[in-house]
């Protein structure tokens, strides 16, 4: 919901207050490093309490909150003071929460699981921007934070009371124990965490600003508003298929090698959207590599915590390993910006993304076999 509304309003609220667009991007910013921080915690609170009452409490707080933006004032500080409130609570109604549950529920189809349970942030991505467009002409930019905070309360959070349950034993006779895996303070010695986290934080910093930004790549490239906006919707399409297909992948091969070429295609988009008025085609192309690129990565997060780590502690695990998606997606847009603003173009830090996707997938080359994970009480 903050990625795919806070453009939409930022316009409205310039016009209201005479606030910068640099100095409201901030509020995203903000959000971002605090949810990422915050990760950990509630993945702790999941593995501890369970996933499904940290996912409720949290959606009814993350709802109330992101309805609080209809009160913000003319000072700038109540608006970053919303963000820091969203930010607080907003995280447990991630998949932060939800993919452990979705991990404990599926074994021999978990990545086609994960990939299914991911599509809720691409079909969002498809949604909210004529929702919010609509709700800010019938009603103003302030409902418009109402009506979209209705999605949280009165969609997601009854689902959940209705539907969600974390399964008391494991879902098949063969399946492995729920309880297997190792301790935090293991998994964060383990050369292959941080290889992880490594991967994760160059391939989201390399993707995060070329999302945000590909409007004003696609108009440097000579594209005019509706094709700009054909090509986000090519990107939203994209990253819907991702996550189903390479969760389909994940379930038959070793994960590091279904990653490879696909994290290493958007490279080619990256140098693509970087040459001089490549055409609509091209960049459109470029733009779904990278969606989909995107949409993998998302599935490869849960899905490498629980088979490296297991699931006795993979709130936590995976937390500290979102942190690693979170930080870089909030820094990646103002760098894209910086360095459009210095250049004039956004073409080094295009030929600079294609490396990151390129290194990105090669770490992830070195981390071996799964390995055979024991039953969490005899772990070290």
């Amino acid at each position: 919901m903050p990625y795919n509304t806070i453009g939409f309003m930022m316009p409205h609220m310039a016009r209201e207050f005479g606030w910068s667009f640099g100095a409201m991007s901030l509020g995203i910013t903000i959000f971002g490093v605090l949810a990422s921080a915050l990760a950990p915690v509630f993945g702790g609170w999941a593995d501890r309490f369970g996933a499904r009452r940290v996912a409720i409490a949290s959606l009814l707080l993350f709802g109330l909150s992101f309805a609080a933006f209809a009160l913000v004032g003319p000072s700038l500080w109540s608006f970053y003071a919303v963000w820091v409130l969203v930010g607080l609570v907003g995280i447990g109604s991630t998949p932060v929460t939800f993919s452990r549950i979705v991990n404990l529920w599926f074994v021999t189809h978990r990545g086609l699981a994960l990939g299914l349970m991911l599509l809720g942030s691409s079909l969002a991505a498809l949604v909210l921007p004529p929702l919010v467009t609509w709700a800010i002409g019938a009603h103003g930019w302030r409902m418009a934070h109402v009506v979209v905070a209705g999605l949280p309360l009165l969609v997601g959070l009854p689902l959940v009371l209705a539907l969600v349950r974390e399964p008391r034993a494991p879902v098949a006779a063969d399946a492995p124990i729920p309880a297997a895996g190792v301790r935090p303070a293991e998994a964060f010695r383990d050369r292959r965490f941080w290889t992880i986290f490594a991967s994760i934080f160059l391939v989201a910093l390399a993707y995060g600003g070329a999302h945000i930004h590909m409007p004003e790549i696609a108009r440097l490239n000579g594209l005019t508003p509706p094709e700009a906006a054909r090509v986000m919707q090519v990107l939203a399409l994209a990253i819907l298929a991702g996550r189903v297909v390479t969760g389909y992948l994940l379930d038959r091969f070793w994960a590091p090698a279904v990653c490879l070429p696909i994290l290493c295609l958007p490279a080619a988009a990256a140098l693509t959207l970087a040459g001089t008025s490549p055409g609509f085609a091209a960049i459109a192309g470029a733009a779904f590599l990278l969606g989909f690129a995107a949409g993998a990565e998302s599935d490869l997060i849960a899905y490498l915590a629980s088979r490296y780590f297991g699931m006795a502690h993979y709130g936590r695990i995976y937390g500290a390993l979102y942190m690693a998606f979170g930080l870089s997606s909030a820094i990646s847009p103002a760098l894209y910006g910086r360095v459009r603003d210095l250049a004039g173009t956004y073409e080094p830090m295009l030929i600079a993304a294609s490396g990151l996707f390129v290194l990105g997938a090669l770490l992830l080359l070195t981390l071996g076999r799964y390995p055979v994970l024991r039953p969490a009480e005899a772990a070290a």
